[in-house]
């Protein structure tokens, strides 16, 4: 596997594949199971792949479930990121999605539980939401 620095100003080494974990789960009605979740993470990690993607609405919250019970023990082999924006599942509200300052800091603290983790490398917003002004969301990830 071959690695570039993450951006033109960090000293961050990610692998150039990035695994994308949308299908970790099956929330959606469609996906990979936890063990055929586990095949793919392992056979991503023995090919040297370090960056892992996911999202707090990616099959509802279970995507995040599951890469927390695969990164255990791990944790320190593997650049992680994660988004917030959509909802996490059927009944979330209108407080808990979007772009707003206290969605995003609902969603970190949401998605640090699932994740079995105390930190998140890359935080990101999904999408636009189409109405939280730039300035709020560059504020909420500067607090």
């Amino acid at each position: 596997m071959r690695f570039k620095l993450f951006g033109e100003h960090t000293g961050l080494r990610v692998s150039e594949l990035v695994l994308g974990t949308g299908n970790f789960g099956t929330r959606w009605g469609y996906g990979a199971e936890p063990d055929e979740a586990r095949r793919i993470f392992d056979a991503y990690a023995e090919a040297g792949g370090n960056f892992l993607d996911s999202a707090n609405g990616y099959q509802f919250g279970q995507s995040e479930e599951i890469l927390g019970d695969l990164l255990a023990g791990r944790r320190d082999e593997f650049v992680l990121a994660t988004k917030y924006t959509a909802r996490t599942d059927p009944s979330s509200g209108i407080l808990v999605t979007g772009n707003s300052r206290r969605a995003m800091t609902s969603s970190v603290e949401a998605s640090l539980k699932r994740l079995k983790t105390d930190r998140i490398d890359l935080y990101w917003a999904h999408m636009s939401d189409g109405v939280t002004p730039l300035e709020e969301i560059v504020r909420g990830f500067d607090d």
